[in-house]
């Protein structure tokens, strides 16, 4: 089986052993403990700042949490991919074969060490991927620009060389959050099983266009 379609993988990175761990249950995830570095810093707030809200999403259909464990019951990364929000415009497309990448974030200590590129490997370790357009919408007030010592931009452009390589590619839209500044993002992956006709749809939804 390949590495990409395993529940579990070992990486061995600076910081120490590392295991990747997708579709991670609310039992599962109860029984580590959370790096307290998701947290609130001076300008910055992480996505999760408890354990907790990694549980419910992990309880839901469908959604996918992956998390990154260090000392055997560390929690130092996570991602979480999940059906859209009723009231995003995205939940809208019909037949609702699509999902978003809502969070991925590594400890702070932890960065730069290819953690966040096998998450992202993880993620789309989902059982349905090829049949589901997969999103992600990038705030640039939701970055943690202190930490990293990046620009806007320069976060933007390291989201976009992250994701690309999984299929991902920036598609326009009027979403107004999105527009609001011009470093925000939004990508997406289509899935090598979703029809033509959803894919129409999907298009038209960018710009708030049921069809």
């Amino acid at each position: 089986m390949e590495e990409s379609l395993q529940r579990e993988i070992a990486y061995t990175c600076a910081k120490g052993d590392v295991r990747i761990r997708a579709l991670c249950t609310p039992d599962e995830i109860k029984a580590l403990s959370f790096d307290k570095q998701f947290g609130s810093h001076a300008h910055y707030r992480s996505l999760y700042t408890k354990r907790t809200s990694l549980e419910e999403n992990a309880s839901q259909p469908d959604a996918n949490v992956v998390l990154a464990v260090a000392e055997h019951s560390h929690i130092v990364g996570f991602g979480v991919l999940n059906r859209p929000q009723p009231e995003d415009r995205w939940s809208k497309l019909d037949p609702p074969n699509i999902m978003e990448v809502k969070a991925i974030e590594v400890a702070r200590d932890w960065r730069a060490t290819g953690i966040g590129d096998r998450i992202v490997r993880m993620l789309l370790a989902h059982p349905k991927v090829e049949d589901l357009i997969v999103y992600l919408v990038g705030y640039s007030w939701t970055w943690d620009l202190d930490g990293t010592r990046k620009s806007a931009l320069q976060y933007r452009r390291m989201m976009i060389k992250l994701f690309e390589p999984y299929g991902f590619k920036e598609y326009e839209t009027n979403e107004p959050n999105i527009c609001l500044k011009p470093e925000n993002i939004f990508m997406g992956r289509v899935g090598s099983n979703v029809t033509a006709d959803l894919q129409n749809k999907f298009k038209w939804l960018r710009f708030g266009i049921e069809t």
